[in-house]
C-alpha cells in the first residue's frame, strides 16, 4: 500500500454536503453566527500539490457552491445552471453534445471539458484564458450564448429568497450576497471535486493488478502519450496543436485567441484523462465520437501545419504509428482512469 498524505489542511470529506448539515449547525454563543468548520481534502500520495491558492475549503462555502451551481436562476431564463452543461455521470460534461448548448438552445463553439481535480490546475478552460478558479464561472454565466447573465440581476433573484440569505450568512457571517462570494463559493465547490479512486489508482496503491492487456495499453501509453498528458492527472497543462483540421465555421484559433500570437495558432489545453471513456465526444469542438476516432487520429489523420507539435512530428514521421491491437490496449488502459465513485459521489450530486 502507498500511503496516503494529508494536504495542509486535509482529511476525506466525510459524508453528503447537505442543508441539513448546514442548518444543524451549533450557534455561536458570542457572535451569534453559524459554526462553520473547514472542509479539507485527501488524495494519495502520488498526486501534485494543489494550486487553488484559497485553501482551506469551508464546509458552508462549498454548500452554497454546490447550491449555486445547480441553480437555474444564475441564467437570464432562469432555466440553465452549471450543472446543465456539466452533468455528473459523465465526469460533469455536456454528454452527446459535440458543442454544448445554452440560454435559448443557443450554440458555443466549444465542448463542455470535464469538472475534476481542478484544484490541481493551472489553467482553466481551453485556451487558459482564466489562470483563478474562482474567476472561471464568470464566462459561461455572462457568456451571451451560454447562461447569458449578469451579476446584477443574479444577485436581486437571490435576495429574494431567505433561504439564500441564510446559507450566505452561514458561509460568509452576514446576509450580504455579492458577486465576489458567488464566484467564491462556486470556486471552492469546484475546488472540492476531486476524482481519484479508479482502477489506475488502486493498482498505484498496490490493491490489484491491470489485466494484460491494460498493462500492454499502460507500456503503449507511456512511450507514445505521457510526454503531453503526463503524470496521475495525465496532462502537463500545456497548450499544443495537434493537427485537427481548422473547423472555419466555429473559427476558434485555440490559445491564439488569448494570446495573438500566431505561434499559438490551434493550440488548446491539453484535457486530463481521468474519466475520459464517459466524457464523448472528444476534442475541444467534440469532433470525434469514440476514444477509437481519437487514436485514428493521431496515427493517421493529423494535418501538417506550421504550429504542429514537434512530438507528432519526430523523425520524419507524421503523428503516432499505432496497430488496431495496440489502439485496443491502449483503450483497456483507458478505461481504467474511470472513477465510478466520483460519478455518483454525492457530494457533487444536485440532490
Amino acid at each position: 500500500m502507498i500511503p496516503f498524505r494529508l494536504f495542509k489542511f486535509t482529511l476525506r470529506i466525510i459524508g453528503s454536503l447537505t442543508l441539513f448539515c448546514l442548518f444543524s449547525c451549533q450557534e455561536d454563543k458570542e457572535e451569534g453566527m453559524p459554526v462553520d468548520e473547514i472542509l479539507v481534502l485527501s488524495f494519495p500520495n502520488y498526486f501534485p500539490e494543489i494550486t487553488y491558492e484559497r485553501m482551506p475549503l469551508s464546509q458552508n462555502k462549498v454548500a452554497l457552491g454546490k447550491r449555486l451551481f445547480y441553480e437555474g436562476k444564475l441564467s437570464r431564463n432562469n432555466l440553465i445552471s452549471c450543472g446543465f452543461c456539466h452533468i455528473q455521470e459523465f465526469a460533469f460534461t455536456h454528454h452527446g453534445h459535440g458543442i454544448s448548448h445554452g440560454i435559448e438552445d443557443r450554440r458555443g463553439i466549444r465542448n463542455a471539458p470535464p469538472l475534476q481535480n481542478l484544484a490541481f490546475m493551472q489553467h482553466f478552460m481551453w485556451d487558459g484564458v482564466i489562470h483563478d478558479l474562482d474567476q472561471q464561472a464568470i464566462s459561461p454565466i455572462t457568456a451571451h450564448e451560454e447562461m447569458d447573465s449578469n451579476f446584477p440581476d443574479i444577485i436581486q433573484k437571490l435576495k429574494q429568497e431567505s433561504q439564500y440569505k441564510q446559507l450566505f450568512k452561514a458561509a460568509y457571517g452576514d446576509e450580504e450576497i455579492n458577486g465576489e462570494r458567488i464566484l467564491h463559493s462556486l470556486g471552492q465547490f469546484m475546488a472540492s471535486m476531486i476524482s481519484d479512486n479508479s482502477k489506475f489508482d488502486q493498482y498505484l496503491k498496490g490493491e490489484i493488478t491491470l489485466t494484460d492487456a491494460e498493462n500492454s495499453g499502460k507500456n503503449i501509453f507511456e512511450q507514445n502519450c505521457s510526454s503531453c498528458h503526463a503524470g496521475v492527472l495525465q496532462t502537463d497543462q500545456s497548450f499544443r496543436n495537434t493537427g485537427l483540421i481548422y473547423n472555419s465555421e466555429l473559427a476558434d484559433g485555440g490559445r491564439y485567441r488569448v494570446t495573438m500570437d500566431s505561434a499559438d495558432f490551434m493550440k488548446f489545453r491539453v484535457p486530463s484523462l481521468r474519466n475520459v471513456e464517459v466524457t464523448a465526444p472528444y476534442m475541444h469542438d467534440g469532433r470525434f465520437l469514440s476514444l477509437e476516432a481519437v487514436l485514428n487520429h493521431y496515427s493517421s489523420g493529423i494535418v501538417p501545419n506550421p504550429q504542429l507539435d514537434p512530438l507528432l512530428q519526430e523523425n520524419g514521421i507524421l503523428g503516432i504509428p499505432l496497430s488496431d491491437s495496440e489502439k485496443q490496449d491502449l483503450i483497456a488502459f483507458l478505461k481504467t482512469l474511470t472513477d465510478p465513485d466520483f460519478l455518483v459521489n454525492p457530494n457533487f450530486s444536485e440532490f
